[in-house]
């Protein structure tokens, strides 16, 4: 892979370019051990949230439900885990873990340094989230101007990872065809063999270096990798 073959490259967002993760985590467990200080199951709160996070977004791509919906349903649905009353206001309850996520948004070590060394490359910023919410992260996490724009289903026509017109249109963005831009993500469906089914190039982005990943496909574990893999 060389500068001649790809000309942009995008990004990912959550558990790429900001630790989405380790944000959530801190922001739910301590909502948790607020509203029910000395839960049994306290510990796993986290491991929870994050599993009902992918069927509840699905939910809202798809048009079932409005993203606050979403919000709510997987706030219900922790504490129906957790057996524990739902609040009576769910809208304010999310409020407070939304403020304490918000409180623990930051950058991988390692984002400075890659977006630096891709100097001359189109760049932007894929992601499936909100608009006004990943546009935040991006100021947040000190990107703001350097990573180009930032691409969300809601100024994609309604298209979020991993419909083949979401790639399209993203590279449009950037003024360029599938095949001259490079996503890197941590996400195998959304961002490494989507992406590639509809022209693109992908890179998968492996923090842990852990899990089995799909053939076939450049690895990285951290982004710093990024640069020399485009210039070899």
């Amino acid at each position: 892979m060389s500068p001649l073959d790809v000309k942009g490259v995008l990004f990912d967002l959550d558990g790429t370019l900001m630790d989405h993760r380790g944000a959530t985590d801190a922001g739910i467990t301590a909502w948790v051990a607020e509203h029910f200080p000395g839960h049994p199951r306290l510990a796993e709160a986290a491991a929870l949230w994050a599993a009902l996070e992918v069927p509840y977004l699905a939910m809202w791509h798809e048009g079932r439900c409005t993203v606050q919906e979403q919000r709510h349903l997987r706030l219900q649905a922790l504490c129906a885990e957790l057996d524990v009353p739902a609040p009576a206001d769910l809208g304010a309850a999310y409020a407070e873990f939304a403020a304490r996520y918000r409180g623990a948004w930051a950058a991988f070590p390692d984002v400075a340094e890659a977006v630096a060394g891709l100097a001359g490359f189109a760049l932007g910023v894929l992601t499936n989230g909100t608009q006004p919410m990943q546009e935040a992260k991006v100021r947040a996490i000190g990107l703001a101007g350097r990573v180009g724009p930032v691409l969300t289903g809601e100024v994609l026509d309604g298209c979020f990872k991993p419909a083949p017109e979401a790639y399209e249109r993203a590279a449009a963005a950037l003024g360029l065809a599938p095949h001259e831009v490079l996503l890197v993500g941590d996400d195998v469906v959304n961002d490494v063999t989507a992406p590639a089914a509809a022209g693109m190039r992908s890179v998968w982005l492996d923090r842990t270096g852990a899990e089995p990943g799909p053939e076939g496909f450049p690895r990285i574990t951290s982004l710093t990798e990024l640069a020399p893999l485009l210039t070899a």
